[in-house]
């Protein structure tokens, strides 16, 4: 038997939770197989080699060439109806449960989402988050092929080296799973990205207008790091949702998160409680993101983040 691991990519470049998942599949112990799903990936053979993998399965077919979660979950389904693995990890990011939904559904097998802690045996022993993160749910899953993802920066990604063979499958898909197939993109700037970055500035309400956040954008560019918001700040029209951090926006998890203005509603904190470490700026002792953070400052952010930039350009100038 098998564990077989659902790799998330986009165009060849590969989702670092698939690197996440791929630890907690080794901790299954059985083999731990890989499943790549269009051409763009097959390059990810090495990188999957060192995180445990014995066995790439390559999915070839002429709607792979980009994603759809039909087209996706379909994949996923014939692979388990080829080879019969024990269970099926994917990553728990939106795409990942969104693929694993369609091959539960095709496969009619039951699914756990955003696993946080799997115990092998007979029924598995799962925990798992609930309500976008503000709780955690015991769970146990009895089924002949167990389907679960893996919550995101709930593992840490690391290497465990294995030699590695591949296999190429051309799985059957009907003409009709084109209908949704990613048609067209829209490029962003190139640079870390909110998800990736090491260091996130961001901004609430507090903040009090899209101008607000020039000092903020300026406290980022001083230490290599982007801005991010909450969802009052979109809501207002100050960011693009793009910038959001949160439940519905993106979830972060930098080496530090500094909080401008920032009330910590449980949505936000959500998308921020995966940050190694928190610094709050505030002018309310008791807000949520306050008495949740590492750090804080009781103080106005218009004075407080200037005068953050101005002595780490100091220092570096002295």
């Amino acid at each position: 038997m098998s564990v077989l691991v659902v790799v998330e990519h986009d165009r060849g470049t590969i989702a670092p939770a698939t690197l996440e998942a791929c630890v907690a599949a080794r901790a299954l112990g059985e083999p731990v197989h890989a499943l790549t799903i269009g051409v763009a990936a097959d390059g990810l053979v090495d990188v999957l080699a060192e995180h445990g993998v014995s066995l790439v399965v390559r999915a070839h077919h002429d709607l792979l060439a980009d994603y759809g979660p039909e087209a996706w979950g379909e994949t996923v389904a014939h692979e388990v109806r080829r080879s019969s693995p024990s269970a099926v990890v994917a990553t728990g990011t939106d795409r990942g449960n969104e693929v694993m939904a369609q091959a539960a559904a095709r496969l009619d097998l039951p699914f756990v989402a955003n696993c946080t802690e799997i115990t092998p045996g007979e029924p598995w022993s799962i925990q798992r988050v609930r309500w976008g993160g503000s709780l955690l749910e015991r769970c146990t899953l009895t089924a002949p092929v167990k389907l679960v993802t893996v919550a995101h920066h709930t593992h840490e990604a690391s290497p465990a080296p294995a030699s590695v063979t591949t296999e190429t499958i051309s799985p059957e898909l009907d003409a009709s799973l084109a209908r949704t197939v990613v048609a067209e993109r829209v490029e962003r700037a190139a640079g870390v990205t909110l998800a990736t970055a090491p260091l996130v500035v961001g901004g609430g309400r507090g903040v009090g207008s899209a101008d607000g956040f020039g000092p903020l954008e300026e406290l980022a560019a001083e230490l290599g790091g982007v801005v991010g918001c909450s969802r009052a700040v979109t809501n207002n029209g100050w960011r693009n949702h793009t910038d959001q951090v949160g439940q519905t926006g993106t979830r972060i998890a930098p080496d530090l998160y500094i909080a401008c203005g920032i009330s910590g509603a449980i949505q936000h904190w959500v998308g921020a409680m995966a940050s190694k470490k928190i610094l709050a700026i505030n002018t309310d002792a008791e807000a949520n993101m306050v008495t949740k953070a590492d750090y804080a400052v009781i103080g106005d952010l218009h004075q407080v983040v200037p005068a953050i930039t101005a002595e780490i350009r100091r220092r570096r100038t002295g």
